[in-house]
């Protein structure tokens, strides 16, 4: 993501919509605009996850399983693609680890998503 960029991720295991920004000055001036432009207020509680990646494989196999083995940690973006959601650093490095074929970005490839 880069500064200024909300990016909104829908949990694959039907929990409500999560807001991801790169910081949480983001989160008020994004209640400031829809406050001011659509009368729409709005609250934001902290979610469990810290990081988001974009995850793909050339191995459609390999993704499927990560992602089912992964359920409530997998969210797919407004493109549907899907989106790694993670507590912390320590808990993504672990399961880098042992993700064999799965690749990890910080920022989505719009190439592969058209």
């Amino acid at each position: 993501s880069e500064e200024g960029v909300v990016q909104v991720f829908r949990p694959r295991d039907g929990a409500p919509a999560l807001v991801g920004v790169v910081g949480p000055l983001q989160l008020d001036v994004l209640k400031a605009r829809l406050d001011a432009e659509y009368s729409l207020p709005v609250e934001f509680e902290v979610s469990e996850f810290q990081l988001a990646r974009w995850i793909s494989s050339d191995d459609r196999k390999k993704l499927d399983a990560f992602i089912a083995a992964n359920g409530s940690g997998v969210a797919d973006d407004v493109d549907g693609d899907p989106v790694f959601l993670a507590r912390n650093e320590f808990y993504l490095g672990y399961t880098k680890e042992r993700a064999e074929g799965i690749v990890f970005s910080s920022i989505k490839d719009v190439k592969k998503s058209t």
